[in-house]
């Protein structure tokens, strides 16, 4: 299944470009090939959206996630979305299960980084579990999200 939350609110990244957040996960996700459908699974992540507005195939979003078998860092288009999502790994299989982890990304930066363009302001954060693709099983847990100016 997949289990997510979102919360509109429109945040000028000019003024507050850091996303801040915890997370931890109680297991891993078997190794999947996150570029396909098939293996499009995982443990966490938490994700920005630009809305399209009424041309909702212009909505944008970056995906901070847990993978499953991508190093930290990479950057790939969603497999169901293509490249108006955008996934990057922030955690992998290489990482700890029961620890929290403290994260912390310039959102702004990161944006223009992986779309090429500038982005004044996001419309929405939302969090995610998924193992729909994979049927595997999962469990996360979020601590505060919040934007800062540093």
């Amino acid at each position: 299944s997949a289990s997510g939350l979102y919360k509109e609110m429109k945040i000028d990244l000019t003024k507050y470009p850091y996303l801040n957040w915890s997370w931890k996960i109680g297991s891993r996700l078997k190794p999947a090939d996150e570029t396909q459908k098939s293996g499009d699974d995982y443990v966490a992540r938490v994700y920005v959206v630009i809305s399209g507005g009424l041309f909702f195939w212009e909505t944008k979003a970056l995906n901070y996630v847990w993978s499953s078998t991508s190093q930290t860092g990479k950057v790939w288009p969603n497999a169901f979305a293509g490249s108006n999502a955008q996934m990057m790994s922030i955690r992998s299989n290489r990482d700890d299960v029961n620890i929290w982890y403290a994260e912390k990304r310039n959102v702004f930066e990161d944006l223009k980084s992986v779309f090429g363009e500038f982005f004044q302001y996001i419309d929405g954060i939302a969090i995610m579990t998924d193992t729909d693709n994979t049927k595997g099983k999962a469990t996360s847990y979020y601590g505060d999200i919040y934007f800062s100016a540093e």
